[in-house]
């Protein structure tokens, strides 16, 4: 859970407020009269940096002769809190020279305030980092002449601003080979009835990179969503290729992406960190590709004894195949025998979690796969109770397939030494919660 902040407050070491902001209504403006009365006066100052006073939390931690304090009306993340706190401090002080104390707050209130009005909204913490924030505020903090802190300004980095490789990527990396790897990893979620019919369907995937790149490249990403391949064609004044295009719903970016040019021209252009990261997650609710069908066949015969048939289809291409696919088709508690006929794979009698558990270590697409088996039931002398037949459950993984139809149509990359790269692109469908009434 977040910071969700009421207030702040910035208090000198008698307790006289600097400066403070309030984010939401739900506290007062004299909450800090409580504070100063119940922790300051009674000296509890180094006990504990959180307090609890009349239904509100206050989480404080002083910095030379300053006390930051926030207040919370509802429960929240306080290790989040401190951190901002820190974080915070780091910025004032990068603003003004080094210094932060009371001498530099009363100087620069006004910085302050609009600083504040930045870095927390609606008691949530944003951006702290102070190489973004400097090219929207520009106003250069008021140094105070008892600092002893250097005053040295510190020269401006023109690549970064105007790369916007700032705060997650650092300058002067080289690499003898420079490389890209791309990974398009997809969960597919199902709830599939007894007669065939799809109940529920989505697809969550991320894409994931790992980047080993020299200097400070710009890369642009190109993939066959329906709306940036409309912007493409509208931009190029041309009717856009025939294929595949999907509709990507809930598309949450890492922070290195340019929003600005994907509202304008719906592309992912971005500075990438060195290294692993995550570049964004995205959700499929329409044309899902289902990677297989099952249909299950269960007959109760009597009180004591079951036949089960399931069979598997891959919907997947005939060139490609799943790895560790696992079918898990549940069976009443009392099961005492079980006997297996499988065309492809194992199949045991997992009594700890009341399934039969079949296993197929490769499954080739457009192929099919049935297990049969027969399951003796232990007899009961009370009155049988209705078996609420719990859904089949199934995991897999198809390497160099997604469920939601997504590709990369290009990747390109501007670096202004003009090195060439070599860029590895990966495709994996797995299971998520992939149930099938039976």
């Amino acid at each position: 859970m977040s910071v969700a902040a009421s207030a702040i407050y910035f208090l000198n070491l008698r307790g006289d407020v600097l400066i403070n902001r309030l984010y939401r209504d739900d506290v007062g403006g004299n909450m800090v009269d409580a504070f100063r009365m119940h922790i300051m006066q009674t000296k509890e100052l180094g006990t504990c940096p959180v307090r609890q006073i009349g239904g509100c939390s206050f989480l404080y931690m002083r910095i030379s002769n300053v006390y930051i304090v926030i207040v919370v009306s509802s429960n929240a993340n306080v290790a989040c809190a401190f951190k901002f706190v820190v974080e915070a401090v780091a910025l004032f002080k990068s603003y003004f020279g080094g210094a932060f104390d009371e001498d530099a707050i009363r100087n620069n209130f006004v910085l302050i305030y609009e600083l504040l009005d930045e870095i927390m909204d609606f008691g949530y913490p944003q951006n702290l980092s102070p190489e973004i924030l400097k090219l929207y505020i520009t106003q250069e903090g008021v140094r105070s002449p008892f600092s002893s802190k250097a005053s040295d300004k510190p020269v401006p980095n023109a690549t970064l601003q105007v790369t916007g490789a700032v705060g997650w990527r650092r300058e002067g990396l080289m690499y003898k080979k420079n490389e890209i790897f791309l990974d398009i990893v997809e969960s597919v979620n199902l709830l599939m009835s007894s007669k065939g019919s799809v109940l529920r369907c989505d697809v969550t995937g991320k894409i994931l990179m790992k980047c080993f790149l020299s200097g400070m490249p710009d890369l642009k990403l190109g993939l066959n969503d329906k709306i940036g391949l409309e912007k493409e064609a509208q931009l190029k004044s041309r009717p856009s290729k025939s294929g595949k295009t999907i509709e990507l719903d809930d598309v949450t970016f890492h922070q290195c992406v340019n929003l600005t040019r994907f509202n304008s021209e719906k592309t992912v252009s971005f500075v990438p960190p060195d290294g692993e990261f995550e570049l964004m997650k995205y959700r499929i609710t329409e044309g899902v590709n289902l990677p297989f069908r099952v249909l299950p066949t269960i007959k109760e015969l009597g009180r004591t004894r079951m036949e089960i048939n399931v069979k598997v289809k891959s919907v997947f291409g005939a060139k490609m195949f799943a790895l560790g696919v696992v079918v898990k088709v549940p069976v009443p508690k009392q099961t005492a025998k079980t006997s297996f006929q499988t065309t492809s794979g194992k199949a045991k009698y997992n009594a700890s979690i009341d399934s039969l558990v079949w296993k197929i270590r490769k499954f080739p697409g457009q192929t099919e796969a049935t297990m049969s088996a027969e399951v003796e039931l232990i007899s009961t002398m009370g009155e049988k109770k209705s078996w609420n037949r719990p859904p089949i459950q199934m995991e897999f993984q198809v390497p160099m397939f997604t469920a939601s139809g997504l590709r990369v149509r290009f990747l390109k990359v501007w670096e202004k030494s003009g090195y060439n790269t070599v860029e590895w692109v990966r495709y994996i469908t797995r299971a998520g919660s992939y149930e099938i009434r039976c």
